[in-house]
């Protein structure tokens, strides 16, 4: 059996600019490869943003009504949603909002001792942005 060594989420951006305002920018996330390449249809582009160490959460249905309904109030889930471990939850929330995001819900602390705000990206891409205040 092999190990996987990265994960890494693919998001189309209409916008590349502004998600880049957004992630890179707004929330701090450095650019590892920049790569443009000329087609008949124009220049391609690819961003690959490091975020860090990567986790893939899986969630069934009740608990992921359970953190709309922690961090919400109301079922607002996608079948997708992005989640940042950040130095400053509010601090970040602030930064995304300024970068274009739209809040959902503010900073909610959680029963798991996390600060968590929910926001909605450009992209059509739910994000929660979140700090471990407390051991989980």
């Amino acid at each position: 059996m092999t190990g996987t060594l990265q994960l890494r989420l693919v998001l189309h951006a209409d916008d590349l600019d502004g998600a880049l305002a957004l992630f890179r920018d707004a929330l701090g996330m450095p650019a590892e490869l920049d790569l443009t390449t000329p087609t008949d249809d124009g220049d391609a582009r690819v961003v690959v943003l490091e975020a860090g160490r990567a986790t893939l959460e899986l969630v069934n249905t009740p608990q992921r009504d359970l953190i709309d309904e922690l961090e919400v109030g109301r079922p607002v889930s996608r079948e997708m949603r992005v989640a940042l471990e950040v130095d400053d939850a509010a601090a970040a929330t602030d930064a995304a909002l300024a970068g274009g995001a739209v809040e959902v819900a503010p900073p909610t602390r959680t029963p798991w001792g996390s600060l968590n705000a929910r926001l909605e990206t450009p992209l059509g891409v739910q994000l929660t942005l979140f700090t471990q205040v407390e051991p989980e």
